[in-house]
């Protein structure tokens, strides 16, 4: 996992259960593995992405998706 600072997505892989709604709305961060459970990069989420990656936290209906750590400041 990279140290800069920035919004990354995280998942609780006991709470997720391979719905997959994550992955049709944020599709640039997230990819499913053989058996549908999200993998999701590491990666600090760019500003035009945090939207759909809380529309994505939003959409899981087993509360397994979030988003975690600080913006990053703009200068």
């Amino acid at each position: 996992m990279s140290d800069e600072p920035g919004l990354r997505l995280q998942v609780d892989p006991i709470a997720c259960v391979a719905h997959a709604s994550c992955r049709e709305l944020l599709p640039e961060r997230i990819t499913l593995d053989e058996w549908g459970y999200p993998i999701i990069s590491t990666d600090p989420l760019p500003p035009d992405l945090v939207s759909h990656a809380r529309r994505a936290v939003a959409a899981c209906p087993t509360l397994a998706l979030r988003v975690d750590g600080k913006l990053a400041r703009q200068r």
